[in-house]
């Protein structure tokens, strides 16, 4: 189903849709936890806790194993998009600017494009081409009419280790989607990469009796929503499309972000991030509608 049906699915839309909104409402969770939690602690709560949800889910349904054949690469998927992932960008975070951050992430449809070239034959046009670089040129003006701060600190290396590890982890997910649904591989995925986080545990456990409340509610909430079911949903769309289209949906992010911030917070956006917001979204629908080739699978 990677050809052009995807695009008429309504439920691969909905999961799209759900997982960014979920995801977009992880960036006040993050902040919220590290007020009381360092940022390795906030990856092994979140995901700690997403761990426990797919674990019930697991018993209740009686999830199949996954074949020993497939463990090095749902381990490296776990690795990378879990693991190295958050915690990467958790530790980046805490030097790195939000406009340089959300400018660094956004190279990921860019590079989840190259490598879908080179290792699964995956072809964009050149509309294709110019649809990623448009995007990727709204977020800069997004990230300019924020504050224009986009000072690049040492941190900022991380948050690119933080794009590239999700851009690999896309690639690495798309042959075991098609042997498991997306909930077993989701559960696999997160599983193994939760368990390099128990590094951070000592000092989680410290912590949690000192934490504020809020603080722990709301990475709680981080590993059941943007955890646990954005990552499933995300993994159902990946089964169902090109890892180089699904990606540039990331682009929205920024534009969720203006949005929630305008409706919850108030906070009325600058007239550059409105037009970097609406440069983003032609760019996305020029990759979904004009972008794809056909695959070289």
């Amino acid at each position: 189903m990677d050809g052009d049906s995807w695009r008429r699915q309504p439920l691969t839309w909905a999961a799209i849709i759900v997982a960014l909104l979920l995801w977009a409402s992880a960036f006040a969770g993050i902040r919220a936890g590290l007020e009381s939690y360092g940022p390795g602690q906030v990856a092994l709560l979140r995901f700690g806790t997403a761990s426990l949800v797919f674990l019930v889910w697991a018993t209740a349904t009686r999830m199949r194993p996954p074949d020993p054949r497939d463990l090095p690469r749902i381990a490296l998927a776990g690795f990378l998009g879990i693991t190295v992932y958050h915690v990467a960008l958790n530790f980046g975070e805490v030097t790195v600017t939000a406009g340089a951050a959300s400018l660094i992430i956004s190279a990921s449809p860019i590079i989840t494009a190259l490598l879908s070239t080179v290792f699964i034959g995956e072809r964009l046009t050149l509309w294709g081409w110019i649809g990623i670089i448009v995007s990727f040129g709204g977020v800069a003006l997004i990230s300019f009419g924020e504050g224009g701060d986009l000072a690049f600190e040492p941190g900022a290396a991380l948050v690119f280790v933080s794009a590239v590890a999700t851009s690999v982890y896309f690639i690495v997910s798309k042959r075991p989607l098609r042997r498991y649904t997306a909930l077993e591989f989701t559960s696999y995925a997160i599983w193994a990469g939760t368990l390099p986080m128990l590094v951070f545990a000592p000092g989680l456990i410290a912590q949690v009796a000192h934490a504020q409340p809020s603080a722990t509610w709301a990475v709680i909430y981080m590993g059941v929503f943007p955890g646990a079911i954005a990552y499933a949903l995300w993994s159902y769309a990946l089964s169902r499309m090109p890892a180089s289209s699904l990606s540039t949906f990331l682009y929205f992010q920024p534009v969720n972000a203006i949005v929630i911030a305008w409706v919850w917070l108030g906070e009325v956006p600058a007239t550059l991030a409105l037009i970097g917001g609406t440069i983003s979204l032609v760019g996305v629908a020029v990759v979904n509608t004009r972008g794809s080739a056909r695959s070289g699978r």
